[in-house]
This record gives C-alpha cells, structure tokens and sequence, in this order.
C-alpha cells in the first residue's frame, strides 16, 4: 500500500522545462506542449484551430480582415495555453500565408497584443528543412527517404537520410489555395480534378527532374490533408494496404468524388466536416506528386513542422548549430576573407558589449544577429567590388539560409546594406520584432565595426574605449594616436556627417 504521507519519496526527481510550439499555418494553427526530461521531448498537449488563412489571401497578396479575424480569434484560443510560459520556452512560426500577404506585419502587430512572443516569417526552404527534422526524429529509417508536406497554401518536398536533409523545396500550391482556384462552388468536377493535378503537375516541373536523379528509398507524407487521404484509403471500397496509400487508390477516391459532384453530397465516413472543403484540392495535388515523382507508396508521420520546432529548441536534441553550418557554407562559396571577417567581428562585439546596456540593446537575438552580420558583411565583394553592400545584402536577403527566418535575414541584409557609404532611412526595412532605433544602432556599430579595420591588417588599432548616450556615441584612443594618423582621422570625419541620418552623433578623440 502507498505511503500517503510520501508518495514516491524515494524516487530522483530529474530536471525537466516545458516547451511550446506553435505553427501559423495557412490551413489550421497547431500549438504543441511538451516536457523535456533526460534528453527526451514528451508531448503533453495538443491544440488545433483550423482558420483557413490562405482562403482570404487576395490575388494581390492582401489578407482581407475576415481571415485575420479568424487568425486573431484562433490566437486567443491558443493563448490560454501558453498563460505564464518564459519568452525563451515558446517559438511560433508562421509559413506560407504571412510569407506572402504584403500585410503581413499588421497582423503580426495585433497578434502580439494576445501573444506576447515574437512571430517568425520562416521561408520555404526553411519551413522545409523544419519539417524534416521532426520527421527524422520520429520516425527511424535506413536510406535515403522523400518526405512530403501538403500545407494550405505551399507544399514541401525534402530528400534526406538520417538527420540530414540534402534537397529542400517549397512549391506554391497547397490544398486551400487550390480549393479557391479550381473546385469553387464546392463542385468535384472531373474536369475541374484534371485542372488542379496539371497545375501541380506544372510547378513539380521544378523538381522533378532533379529528385528523380537523387532517389530515395521510402517516400512519407505529413500533415493533415495526406492523414486523411491515408485513413480513408483504409476504406474497403478503396481497397488499400494497411498505412499506406498508391496511386490506384488515390484515382479511385478521386472517382468517388466525381460521382458524388458537390462536397456537401460527399460521404465518407473517416473524413471530419472541416476537411471535406479542402479535401478535393489535397487529393488532387498529391495525385500529381505521384504522378510526376513516380511514386510507388506513401506512409504517413505523425510528426511535421511544429514537431521540428520542438526539437530543434531543446539544445540537448539538436546537432550542431545549424545557422553555423549555414553561415560557414555561405562563407565558403563567396570565398569572404575570413581573416578580415574575424576582425570585423571581435571589434563589433567589443563596441556592442561597450554599448548594449546604455542603449537598451541588450539582447542574444540582436547580438546573434549583428555577429552573423559583421561575419558575412563581404559576401557580395565576389560579385563586384564596386557596391559590395548592395551585392551582400541582396544575397542574405534572398538566399537560402537553413536556421534563419525572414525577419532574421532582413535584419541581416540591412545591417550589411549600409555597413558603409551613405545611409537611406526611408529605405531601411521596418522590422515587427525590432524597434527602428535598435536597427539604426546596430547598424552604427557594425559600422565601425568595419571603419576601425579597414587596414585589414592584425595588431594595428589600439584599445578604445566607447560611451554612448540616447542619440550620441563617443569613441576614445589612446593619447596621441590618432595625431599619426591623417587618413584614419579624415574617415572618421566622413562617418560623422554619414552617421548624421540616423540622428546619431559620433564624437571622437
């Protein structure tokens, strides 16, 4: 009989911390809890929201306010389970709707106001590679596999083996956008089947020349469109193999549509109510996957995206610092001196230490970011000398960047933008995550940053000394220094009047 007095008394309690996940998707919002134990992430709870997101993104690209409300609404149902979570345990990612809707950042702004934790943009690639990792962490395979998510608005196809993923693409084609263009009216046409699984077909024209060449030895499906076509694939009309689905069985759920000719007239028992409007428009984009990827079977995984997230928050699970390898990679095929790189670096990092509390910057996120920044500030100077900012910010801003969000590399491009010559303020970006000013301060120190190295030789500049105030920075040398030193003085000249338009004041003596 237990002790009543002390149960499990004689039992080691161990460390745990619990973390949250939450996926923006352009379908359903997904909130996982989970408990972190002996390198170990144990789910403790689930909550979906299905919101439609990419049924009120426009032609243009505008979210209209019914699909925000939706989103907002389904937030505050979320919210509730997040109640007294630390910044640090909680990550949300949003993906193809809030990549693409031009206002994006308004309801980004409105969301805060019921989370108070930042929303990251991911991109493609990144959604893709995150996907990947939570399939790759449950689900244990010999041989390389082809993992394929149908979401609401984009679907992503990744080749990996292990915990590496090697192929990463996102294709704009996803079981709501789909609905709204070809299956209006709830209709299940024939023709209008043929339409979506062309279309598919057409943008699969991307990939899938190169993933045939790659190979793999089994293909998986996540999400909730290839669960459902998976579990009503076990119907016996369909005649299907246990857990998996082919393409002779996908035909035939496609005929039972045709046949029913309207959603509302469609039964199948295994599909829920709130999928019946996108199932079609899945159906018919995993129809063409199979088709042009030549697909024999596919197997579902409970795990996705969010799962992805989890795993890659929980240091102890991860391998090794992903935005490294992605840094060290670029690093690599730009041929960035790296020497120089390290320079800009300790130099950045000992101003920003000097600056962070009095200019209220103190933060890992913006110290991350501004040290990526002054590492990869050169990366354009292989395409061209003349411009090498304009050339570096173009490539952080639209590479592919695996650990990096969207925010995360604009914040980048625009530090390495104007990390030197003149500045444009109306052209540097507006941030959700990060106040105008902090940006402009970031980009002052990387500034300097560059100007104190700009010898690029070691055991040249001295120690200095930095004191900042609101609007003002003053950098100090040793006594005498700077009087031998005529072209040095004259660029720090020119950096007070370039400093100017940010409303910064740079002394120096």
């Amino acid at each position: 009989m237990p002790n009543d007095n002390a149960p499990f008394d004689g039992v080691e309690v161990r460390d745990t911390s619990k973390i949250a996940a939450l996926d923006i998707g352009s379908n359903s919002f997904h909130l996982v809890v989970a408990r972190v134990v002996a390198g170990s992430v144990q789910i403790l709870h689930r909550v979906k929201q299905k919101v439609r997101l990419a049924q009120g993104l426009s032609s243009d690209y505008q979210l209209d306010d019914e699909a925000q409300q939706r989103g907002l609404d389904a937030l505050n149902v979320v919210a509730e389970s997040l109640q007294d979570f630390p910044a640090e345990n909680v990550r949300i990612v949003a993906t193809y709707t809030l990549r693409k809707a031009r206002n994006a950042k308004a309801f980004i702004r409105a969301a805060r106001d019921i989370l108070p934790y930042p929303i990251e943009v991911i991109g493609g690639a990144e959604e893709a590679r995150l996907i990947y990792l939570g399939v790759a962490h449950t689900n244990h395979d010999n041989g390389q596999r082809l993992v394929v998510d149908i979401g609401g608005g984009s679907t992503e196809f990744i080749i990996g083996q292990g915990f590496e993923p090697k192929m990463l693409r996102s294709l704009q084609m996803g079981c709501v956008s789909y609905t709204k263009k070809f299956f209006k009216n709830d209709e299940l046409k024939s023709k209008s089947f043929e339409r979506a699984i062309t279309a598919a077909q057409q943008e699969l024209e991307m990939i899938d020349k190169a993933y045939l060449r790659a190979g793999w030895k089994s293909c998986i499906g996540t999400s909730g469109t290839i669960r459902n076509i998976i579990q009503i694939a076990q119907n016996d009309s369909v005649k299907s193999t246990e857990g998996k689905v082919t393409l002779s069985q996908l035909t035939r759920l496609m005929k039972i549509c045709c046949e029913a000719g309207t959603v509302n007239k469609l039964n199948i028992s295994q599909m829920s109510e709130d999928r019946k409007p996108v199932f079609a428009a899945g159906l018919a984009i995993l129809i063409a996957i199979f088709k042009s990827l030549d697909i024999e079977h596919m197997v579902f995984s409970t795990a996705a995206l969010r799962e992805g997230v989890l795993y890659e928050m929980e240091t102890q699970l991860t391998h090794p610092d992903v935005r490294q390898r992605s840094a060290e990679s670029l690093a690599t095929r730009y041929d960035v001196d790296i020497e120089q790189a390290r320079r800009v670096h300790s130099v950045t990092m000992d101003i920003y230490q000097q600056c962070k509390d009095s200019w209220n910057i103190a933060s890992k996120e913006l110290k991350s970011m501004l040290g990526w920044s002054a590492l990869l500030h050169e990366v354009g100077l292989q395409i061209n000398t003349h411009g090498t900012q304009r050339h570096s910010a173009y490539i952080l801003q639209n590479i592919d960047l695996p650990g990096f969000n969207q925010e995360q590399q604009t914040l980048m491009a625009t530090l390495v933008r104007y990390y030197r010559k003149k500045i444009r303020p109306s052209e540097i970006a507006d941030f959700t995550l990060h106040p105008a000013d902090h940006v402009h301060k970031l980009i002052a120190i990387l500034r300097l940053g560059v100007l104190l190295n700009i010898k690029r030789q070691d055991d040249i500049l001295p120690p200095i000394d930095i004191k900042v105030k609101s609007a003002s920075i003053r950098v100090t040398f040793p006594e005498g220094w700077l009087e031998n030193k005529p072209i040095f003085s004259a660029d720090l000249a020119t950096e007070e009047r370039y400093l100017q338009a940010l409303d910064l004041q740079l002394r120096y003596e």
